[in-house]
């Protein structure tokens, strides 16, 4: 009887091991630790150097001898060759191994980086850039994957965290670091800014990541027309997005041809992609519903972001005279919130469902946004405190939770894929957004002018008292003759209309984003709940 008895306790004794067993399994080594944040800060430096550039644009132009028109193409040469390599890096990382690529790139993009402040034309700094845009669009996606691919999924959600910095921080502390750097030292600065991080980053890489063998029998049964169609897609669709309201859109014969060329290109991409059996990007990855309604979610999260990182700057600028550093000093009330409430979601994930705290970050990021609607002669960087503070815990709280619900369940091969797409539609979604954004403001401008001028009656009494006290000034201080003195009070009148016209058109282009800020919040109220392990054990 005793040992019957005996034998049930002893089968008993041994299951307390598989709590201690999956303790081992999710145990996570200093060195990858390492390899994760070094990665991260790669994918902060490829950030930030986007918006750190495009503070100092006007300065880059002067000092190189490039127009207004032909210096977009500073900005505009990165950002194609990024989102090129974007959708590439995950089979490149398989065939060069992911140490070598991504030392490779990260030692590419710092020699590139400090190229551009030795640059003499034009010429000599699109070309500097767009490899730098090569070498940096790596960083970006390879942060994300190893992320997926290094850390148990238990972890994710801090590794989340840990890119949520860079992915969020990265844009809102740019124009800060660039306008100073700038007012401070000359635009060559900005470049050199890069260079004490990146070699930290370099590094923290070459010491955490493992050698493996290459795999170049690889490029034998690559997926060439998918490399060339979504490179010929992207590039185009890009200088459409970047170039076209400076060129009037589809009044231009190159933005029509290019915009045929990406449409062309990019269905082409997608055909092949879906017959393929090894493809480049597996795009059926879309089709499962957390990653799906994930993605396009983030393709409005990116917009909104980058969109208000371009409404706000030139608000400041054009109607409040602010200069970068200036600027600066307002957006960073969006970035240094995070960098206190980042490292604590992933605890938060625990004892909260992800999605309802993706749910509370959309409506705080739509509610943030309103907040700066009210626009007026009065409303300027201080105003846009509030504002800001709530959109910076919207961020917090939508980032790092959104990515572990869309990644969850995504298998370890898959990696590549999964990353490549979601970093790749925020991407878009910001390019899309700033280009929507720009012809938005100039129609919006254009009605809310028509309206104004055509309630303004140069009989009218309000209007001619208007006048004549202008008049009355502007003679008063100098202005000899009665009739130029009338003149100038009618143009300054005009000058006042077209202001408040640009006022408005703000507010209606915060109204635009937050509308589509709510079409992303539809989405994630379809979310599923995800694999507790893999979004923050979440209960």
């Amino acid at each position: 009887m005793s040992s019957i008895a005996a034998a049930p306790a002893a089968a008993r004794r041994p299951e307390p091991a598989a709590p201690a067993a999956r303790h081992d399994e999710d145990a996570v080594s200093l060195k990858t630790w390492i390899a994760v944040v070094g990665a991260a800060l790669g994918a902060f430096l490829a950030i930030l150097n986007i918006q750190i550039v495009s503070s100092s644009l006007a300065d880059i132009q002067g000092a190189i001898g490039a127009g207004a028109d032909e210096g977009g193409w500073i900005t505009t040469a990165y950002l194609v060759a990024e989102i090129i390599v974007i959708p590439m890096s995950g089979w490149l990382a398989r065939v060069f191994s992911v140490r070598r690529y991504l030392l490779v790139n990260t030692f590419a993009f710092l020699v590139m980086t400090v190229a551009c402040a030795f640059t003499t034309n034009l010429g000599q700094m699109i070309v500097v850039r767009a490899l730098q845009g090569f070498a940096g669009g790596v960083l970006i996606p390879l942060a994300f994957s190893i992320i997926m691919t290094k850390l148990p999924p238990s972890k994710h959600a801090i590794g989340l965290s840990i890119y949520a910095i860079s992915a969020i921080f990265a844009p809102s502390i740019g124009p800060v670091i660039g306008g100073w750097c700038n007012e401070t030292f000359g635009w060559q600065a900005i470049f050199f800014v890069n260079l004490l991080p990146g070699a930290i980053m370099f590094a923290m890489l070459w010491f955490s990541l493992e050698a493996e063998p290459m795999q170049l029998d690889l490029l034998r049964s690559g997926d060439w027309l998918g490399i060339a169609t979504i490179a010929v897609g992207l590039g185009s669709l890009e200088t459409v997005l970047e170039e076209g309201e400076k060129d009037d859109w589809f009044g231009s014969t190159f933005i029509v041809r290019l915009a045929i060329v990406a449409a062309v290109s990019l269905i082409a991409f997608v055909v092949v992609q879906l017959k393929r059996k090894a493809p480049l990007l597996n795009l059926r990855l879309l089709g499962r519903w957390n990653f799906g309604l994930g993605t396009v979610a983030n393709f409005f999260f990116g917009f909104s972001m980058y969109g208000w990182l371009y409404v706000v700057p030139l608000y400041l600028a054009r109607i409040q005279g602010y200069n970068a550093e200036q600027i600066g000093g307002v957006l960073i009330w969006i970035g240094l919130p995070q960098l206190a409430l980042i490292p604590l979601i992933p605890r938060l994930m625990k004892r909260v469902d992800p999605r309802r705290l993706v749910i509370a970050g959309f409506v705080l990021f739509i509610l943030g946004s309103l907040l700066a609607t009210n626009l007026s002669d009065n409303f300027s960087g201080p105003q846009f405190i509030g504002s800001s503070l709530v959109r910076a815990v919207a961020q917090a709280l939508m980032m790092t939770p959104l990515s572990a619900i869309a990644v969850a369940g995504i298998e370890r091969e898959q990696a590549g894929s999964a990353a490549a797409l979601y970093n790749m539609i925020r991407n878009l979604g910001g390019a899309i957004g700033i280009a929507v954004l720009q012809t938005f403001l100039s129609k919006r401008e254009q009605f809310h002018s028509d309206v104004l001028t055509g309630q303004i009656s140069v009989l009218g009494e309000a209007t001619r008292a208007r006048i004549d006290a202008l008049a009355h000034r502007f003679m008063t201080h100098g202005v000899a003759d009665s009739a130029l003195a009338h003149h100038q009070a009618a143009v300054a009148v005009a000058r006042l209309v077209r202001r408040q016209a640009y006022m408005l058109a703000y507010s209606d282009a915060v109204i635009l984003q937050s509308a589509l800020l709510g079409l992303a919040l539809v989405l994630v109220l379809l979310l599923k709940k995800a694999n507790a392990s893999s979004a923050g054990e979440a209960h």
